[in-house]
């Protein structure tokens, strides 16, 4: 099923993106966060003494060597989890199918919230790009079911 691996290989990316992230706490943590404060000033001509770039700079400040490794250990147990469900549903087994659907609508009262407290072109392609995959993925989860757990080779081919 063509669009299954699609949504396979959106997991994935997410995955390595965060795995990616995780990687950059962990670099932190060897080199310090005062050359990245330095180099964020640097780059991008804040002026840290205004109100909101200040409390991002406290915020960085604030970072300990047990929260960065908490931020890793999070990071790379959520790329574990994109990994798992990737290659579940590439290699087309119904529990991935299932936990797509389960870990994709757990986002959705997130978003609605979101959009709640503000409407945005951002806000509204998330909700609408997760309802596609959780939809899309609901409905290959019951074509499985419905032909008895043997793959559907209808029009989602």
């Amino acid at each position: 099923m063509r669009g299954v691996r699609v949504v396979a290989a959106m997991e994935a990316a997410k995955g390595i993106v965060v795995l990616l992230a995780g990687f950059g706490v962990v670099e932190l943590l060897h080199y310090g966060i005062e050359p990245v404060i330095d180099e964020l000033v640097r780059h991008t001509h804040l002026n840290f003494a205004s109100r909101y770039p200040r409390i991002f700079l406290d915020l960085l400040e604030d970072l300990s060597d047990q929260r960065l490794w908490g931020l890793a250990a999070l990071a790379f147990g959520y790329a574990s989890m994109r990994f798992i469900e990737a290659y579940g549903l590439w290699r087309e087994r119904r529990w991935a199918e299932w936990f797509a659907v389960a870990s994709g609508g757990l986002y959705i009262p997130f978003e609605l919230y979101e959009l709640a407290k503000g409407l945005s072109w951002l806000k509204l392609a998330t909700l609408a790009i997760n309802l596609a995959v959780v939809g899309y993925m609901s409905y290959a989860l019951w074509l499985t079911i419905r032909s008895g757990g043997q793959r559907a080779s209808s029009s989602l081919r």
